[in-house]
């Protein structure tokens, strides 16, 4: 098995113990890279010396007997809208091309503090919105990575790191997890610090990561987790430790909450089939629920929010340079110039009402499941497919995970999104890990759908 296929935390106990240098991940990892990246393209700024020298400065540090973090010599990709003092950050727009950053953003810091490896920067969609990058689906270079996190996403599906960070606005984190078949983590708002990545929505921007295992995407989390005074919307908690409760046996099995929620009708026969032979296989598990109709124009509010508040926070680029700017990103921020702003104050006083209604589902289930895209991947390389599954989390800023335990018809991926109350991300992360081993242990059993 190449030394790019183990997990992200399987690497770093393999580093930490001394049976695996940094240099040789760093370097199967890039051998990976000249292999199968100019078909994925995953990479926006990628420097093999840099990378290599991180990688023995990291050994040194440990053959030194000195303290090490829990990702050290680990390499990551990060999502080019997070700041980089080594790399340029250029938010994936002409009008930033060559943007030096002097600092690192608040969770590069922490993860290079946590002794990671800074691989490269992973390519994004235009300003982390809908305007695709290069980026393929390597599963099916036909098909769209999702977005906007789409080079973060393939790079670790196609097993060029074993780890990697994004952000998500609306779905640009779980639904390219769910089309590239890897996890996919976007904590409660505010958990992790914005600073010093490119700011869309204060309400709805969100800091996730990525990995091969829940148990990966939650040290990654654990790392950067934390409190920024130049995020107001974070605060200062103890380090949580997401990684350990995340492979620990839950004290009860969990119970969960099949939510179609309103926008099920958009879902396709295959995502219908598949969660249909999920539910059969949880069995006494899982009991549908329905959200009620106050959840019925959640979708709506949080559009208001995104655009009014992107259409703000990119004023000097459409004002000084609109013709540079795609005709999506445009007319997304000409309609939310338009919005009267009653509208914007009413969506964002809905959040709290939001979730003191879904409050009652988490007072008897352990997590809410539900699709993390209306289906597999679509073809195509013109847009990054429909985020509507993910909006009404990103707009209640609770915490959620896809897992890939299901499969289209043509093979391809189809993520389970798990959903849990706002500030129970540890929680989620164990019910969503325990997820994983009853359904494929179960779908072993029985024939099904589900895979690990």
């Amino acid at each position: 098995m190449s030394l790019g296929a183990l997990s992200l935390c399987e690497a770093a106990e393999h580093i930490r113990e001394g049976r695996l240098k940094s240099v040789e991940l760093v370097s199967d990892c890039l051998k990976r890279i000249d292999e199968v990246d100019g078909t994925v393209k995953a990479w926006a700024h990628l420097d093999r010396d840099h990378a290599l020298m991180r990688a023995q400065a990291a050994d040194d540090i440990r053959a030194a007997g000195k303290n090490i973090g829990p990702l050290h010599g680990v390499p990551v990709g990060i999502k080019d809208i997070f700041d980089t003092r080594d790399y340029p950050t250029e938010l994936g727009s002409p009008i930033w091309e060559g943007r030096t950053p002097r600092e690192d953003a608040f969770a590069v810091a922490k993860l290079r503090a946590a002794g990671a490896i800074i691989l490269g920067k992973t390519v994004t969609t235009e300003y982390a919105y809908f305007f695709p990058g290069k980026t393929t689906n390597p599963h099916d270079s036909t098909r769209t990575p999702g977005g906007s996190s789409s080079g973060s996403a393939a790079a670790v599906a196609s097993f060029m790191v074993p780890g990697a960070i994004g952000s998500q606005t609306n779905g640009s984190v779980i639904r390219p997890a769910s089309f590239c078949g890897v996890v996919g983590f976007k904590p409660t708002h505010g958990l992790i610090p914005r600073t010093g990545a490119l700011l869309l929505s204060r309400a709805l921007d969100h800091v996730g990561t990525f990995g091969r295992t829940v148990q990966d995407v939650a040290l990654l989390a654990e790392v950067m987790a934390g409190a920024d005074d130049e995020d107001p919307d974070t605060r200062p908690v103890a380090r949580p430790p997401f990684a350990e409760v995340a492979v620990s046996q839950p004290p009860l099995p969990p119970r969960l909450a099949f939510v179609k929620s309103p926008v099920w009708n958009l879902t396709e026969a295959d995502t219908r089939e598949a969660f249909a032979g999920l539910v059969e296989l949880l069995g006494e598990s899982v009991s549908e629920v329905e959200l009620g109709p106050s959840f019925d124009r959640v979708v709506d509010m949080q559009k208001v929010i995104m655009e009014v508040e992107m259409a703000h926070n990119l004023r000097r680029d459409y004002d000084k340079g609109s013709d540079r700017l795609s005709p999506q990103l445009r007319q997304l921020i000409e309609r939310g110039r338009a919005f009267k702003a009653i509208d914007y104050a009413g969506a964002l006083a809905g959040i709290g009402p939001a979730n003191q209604a879904i409050d009652g589902i988490f007072d008897e289930y352990d997590a809410i499941i539900t699709p993390a895209a209306t289906g597999a991947a679509p073809k195509g390389l013109e847009s990054t497919g429909n985020p509507v599954f993910c909006t009404i989390w990103t707009y209640l800023g609770a915490p959620a995970v896809t897992v890939p335990l299901l499969q289209s018809e043509s093979g391809m991926p189809i993520g389970v999104q798990l959903v849990g109350r706002r500030g129970n991300d540890a929680r989620l992360l164990r019910t969503a890990n325990w997820l994983v081993k009853t359904a494929t242990k179960k779908g072993r059993k029985k024939g099904g759908k589900g895979k690990s």
